[in-house]
């Protein structure tokens, strides 16, 4: 609820105040909590914005090495290739099938992310 609404609607129903002391400490305790409310919710939305760029930034440069490494080491050149870069091309090998179905989910999962639209 925005703030006019809420001004609106107190100025349509008017509500009488009683001068009780105890009435505005539990209303001010109420707001309170409220302010603490938008006050955490605020820090997790700024902590997801954080959090979904950083994995955007970390996944490009993990693909931009990977292209990189792949650019470097072609399949078919077996001459002047690291033992590891060998190792990783015979894991490869073998799950081959798993590899796309991640890469797969990785680009379905990054559509649904970047296609939401941020508040």
């Amino acid at each position: 609820m925005r703030h006019d609404n809420i001004e609106s609607l107190l100025r349509e129903h008017k509500p009488q105040v009683k001068d009780n002391p105890a009435f505005l400490s539990e209303v001010q305790h109420k707001m309170g909590a409220v302010e603490g409310l938008k006050k955490e919710m605020d820090r997790q939305r700024r902590f997801g914005r954080i959090a979904l760029v950083a994995a955007l930034v970390i996944g490009t440069l993990i693909g931009g090495l990977a292209i990189f490494l792949i650019w470097m080491y072609p399949a078919g050149s077996e001459v002047g290739t690291p033992e590891l870069i060998k190792e990783i091309k015979i894991l490869i090998e073998h799950y081959r099938q798993y590899v796309l179905l991640l890469i797969a989910c990785c680009a379905i999962s990054s559509g649904v992310i970047l296609g939401r639209k941020m508040v």
